[in-house]
């Protein structure tokens, strides 16, 4: 096996690695998969036209064969660990629609060199798995909660889940679990009214916040720049509110700016990849449900890692071959530029 790190041709040593395992989701968010007639009459009032039919571009779910096996993602976890990768991050979709997830996460957490096991979701389904995840070994979870209100969470989500989600946020403290974190994506006009609740929130649940920006990553190709809260903005309103102390941030390489409150364990972070990108520190690589390696979120371009795994290759082989695609990571996504172009497949198929 290689004695190498997983390096790209910018110098940037790579240790994240986030593994979607599976395309399906269970939700319909408006910044991701936004099919319902809240998200058609929201876009419609504000720019004249509704989101492009998801069908067209996003229900072509992968059939069951082209999906990596939980042996084929230990195998790729095992091969990345030996090249540096130590943080793991399971996402989907909505990982936990697979099915006895628990058994992947017990294999990963066998894996020498991992030191950081985790998982996003959007905590539908925790509560009824969050048990027997964190027994297999899963040391943290992350989960959306866009906002507080019933009828908004349901308009950004297309699903009535709001209870479900913070009863599972309360099981995975009772867990545990540390920190578990909250995910916000804000948009202008739907939910950028809640910040200082979500803060709030935040504080009285002794929770690990983050706020991020609307990237152009949805079905509907419905993205407008007018839509993104700059994470300047969010910051401002907070300290109007809030006595915030910065968190200094002992690791380069990670997306959010933090901030604590005096006396509390809370902790508020702001991701800012549009409008202040952090793309020079970047250490992440991700491997879809269906096995293409992804070097960058906004990647026009998937290596196809299922086709190695499924060819033959030995773990030599397979790792050389982590090798080389780490070394064509891009230097930056291009949001915001003339010559930005979206990629075809969304959050809930590249995976968070």
């Amino acid at each position: 096996m290689n004695a190498q790190s997983l390096i790209d041709s910018h110098g940037r040593v790579l240790r994240d690695m986030r593994i979607s395992v599976t395309d399906r989701c269970n939700f319909r968010c408006l910044y991701c998969l936004p099919e319902t007639e809240e998200a058609a009459n929201f876009y419609q009032s504000r720019f004249g036209k509704a989101p492009e039919s998801a069908s067209r571009i996003e229900r072509h779910w992968q059939p069951t064969s082209n999906i990596l096996s939980f042996e084929e993602i230990a195998r790729v976890v095992d091969i990345a660990a030996s090249l540096g990768i130590d943080k793991i991050r399971l996402t989907g979709g909505e990982p936990l629609l697979r099915r006895q997830l628990e058994k992947l996460v017990e294999m990963i957490a066998k894996i020498p060199g991992i030191k950081d096991l985790a998982l996003t979701s959007n905590g539908f389904l925790f509560a009824s798995k969050g048990r027997a995840l964190r027994d297999a070994g899963l040391r943290r979870v992350s989960f959306s909660i866009d906002s507080l209100d019933r009828d908004n969470f349901k308009k950004m989500t297309g699903r009535d889940g709001l209870a479900e989600v913070l009863e599972s946020i309360d099981f995975a403290v009772e867990l545990g679990l540390h920190p578990v974190k909250i995910n916000a994506v804000m948009i202008r006009g739907i939910n950028d009214h809640e910040i200082e609740d979500l803060a709030d929130f935040a504080i009285k649940k002794n929770l690990s916040l983050r706020f991020i920006e609307f990237m152009p990553l949805d079905s509907g190709r419905s993205w407008h720049k007018e839509l993104v809260v700059p994470g300047r903005e969010i910051l401002e309103r907070l300290r109007k509110r809030f006595v915030l102390e910065p968190v200094q941030v002992q690791n380069k390489a990670e997306t959010a700016k933090r901030w604590t409150f005096p006396g509390g364990c809370a902790e508020i972070g702001i991701i800012a990849p549009v409008s202040e990108p952090f793309c020079g520190h970047c250490n992440r690589i991700r491997v879809t449900a269906d096995g293409k390696i992804r070097t960058c979120l906004f990647s026009l371009e998937e290596h196809d890692l299922r086709s190695v795994l499924r060819g033959g290759a030995s773990d030599e082989d397979v790792g050389d071959y982590l090798l080389k695609v780490a070394w064509q990571k891009e230097a930056r996504h291009h949001i915001g530029e003339a010559d930005f172009v979206q990629p075809q497949r969304t959050m809930s198929c590249i995976g968070g």
